[in-house]
């Protein structure tokens, strides 16, 4: 079994209302996946984090160490592409790229071994996970109190037990947002807080003290991801669990937070972690320390079918008494081709969304869409 090709897809569709987090303006959605093809017809899908262009480059900058390779030797492989670019690329956009492979490597052992990825990581644990909705970004022209408050009640509606909204737009407003919030879900809905690195220390610790109340689950990304030291300024200065890790790149690029307990839940991405190869070596780190996992996922259903696949295979925690279960993050903002890219598309049904059960991925790519929303050439 040897690759003779490796493809990608851009995709992208622009948005009529555009929105933003603290860090990121967002006026389309813009997505790349990974198409690799073995000589006996066998096809692997994977997606890569991250601006859509640049990855496309660096995948095809890694093509030439895969043609004629075995793409069942996962590990083999990803050190092979890892150490092409490792003088320049321990993280990053080379790393982004190698997980986008990474992915599909394992789609393509999967389905030549006639079993589920979450099989071929040890054993699949359970059969669904229940989902938190991501959304309430700031949108042009709306009201954003009462936009992230009514969407919110929506989700709740929708039988989500858990939401997460964006902030780090300004303490005071913020703490206006998240109240408001609060309210709408009422008090047995679980509500997280995501500034993208959007304050700073001081800031951070203020926010996190006021919004305590609101009984918060989690403080996602409060100041750079550079900056660990200030991580755990902010871990011991306010109440709130400081949650990070969707920027931090490999074991090496996870470990400082890790070993120095800069967050209490770790978010691997596994479109930018490094693949399935990668994000497993990161939660076995977590683990021995104590730390929560929980993947951060914002792409296509490929990503979906990716995190539930390794949610799937979680080892529930032994020392926890009742071990806390993975729950998957589902972006709820607007993107048509999310689920259009799969034949048969991953859906939360009252905020549960069932594990794929067919062999890799357990999805399959409908190639029709994949052409509607072709991204156009530069």
């Amino acid at each position: 079994m040897k690759i003779v090709a490796v493809r990608t897809h851009l995709l992208e569709h622009r948005l009529e209302t555009p929105f933003e987090s603290a860090s990121m303006r967002f006026d389309r959605r813009a997505h790349v996946l990974v198409e690799i093809e073995c000589d006996d017809g066998t096809v692997g899908w994977g997606e890569c984090l991250g601006r859509a262009r640049p990855n496309a480059a660096v995948v095809a900058a890694y093509a030439g160490f895969l043609i004629g390779k075995d793409p069942r030797e996962t590990e083999k492989l990803w050190a092979t592409l890892y150490n092409a670019l490792r003088d320049q690329g321990q993280r990053g956009l080379a790393v982004t790229a190698l997980s986008g492979i990474d992915i599909a490597l394992w789609d393509i052992k999967g389905k030549h071994y006639g079993a589920s990825v979450s099989m071929l990581l040890g054993g699949r644990w359970r059969e669904s996970v229940r989902a938190y909705a991501t959304g309430s970004f700031k949108r042009d022209g709306v009201d954003r109190i009462a936009d992230n408050a009514a969407e919110m009640a929506e989700r709740r509606a929708q039988g989500f037990h858990a939401c997460k909204i964006k902030i780090g737009f300004g303490v005071e407003e913020d703490l206006r947002v998240v109240r408001a919030v609060r309210e709408a879900i009422g008090p047995d809905m679980r509500l997280m807080i995501d500034a993208n690195h959007g304050y700073t220390v001081p800031e951070a610790i203020r926010l996190g003290k006021a919004a305590a109340e609101c009984d918060i689950d989690w403080f996602e990304e409060p100041v750079v991801p550079e900056q660990l030291s200030a991580y755990r300024e902010v871990r011991a200065g306010q109440p709130i669990p400081v949650a990070g890790g969707e920027t931090w790149h490999t074991r090496w690029g996870m470990w400082p937070a890790i070993e120095t307990r800069a967050v209490d839940i770790l978010q691997p991405d596994l479109c930018g972690c490094g693949g399935f190869s990668e994000t497993a070596k990161i939660a076995g780190l977590a683990t021995l320390h104590g730390i929560r996992v929980v993947p951060h996922v914002w792409g296509t259903g490929v990503q979906i079918a990716a995190a539930l696949q390794f949610m799937a295979a979680m080892v529930p925690d032994p020392v926890r008494v009742a071990p806390v279960e993975p729950i998957l993050e589902f972006d709820r903002t607007h993107n048509p081709f999310r689920q259009a890219v799969l034949k048969t598309p991953i859906e939360a049904v009252g905020g549960v969304v069932a594990v794929p059960d067919g062999p890799g991925l357990g999805i399959e790519i409908d190639r029709a869409a994949l052409a509607e929303f072709r991204m156009p050439e530069a």
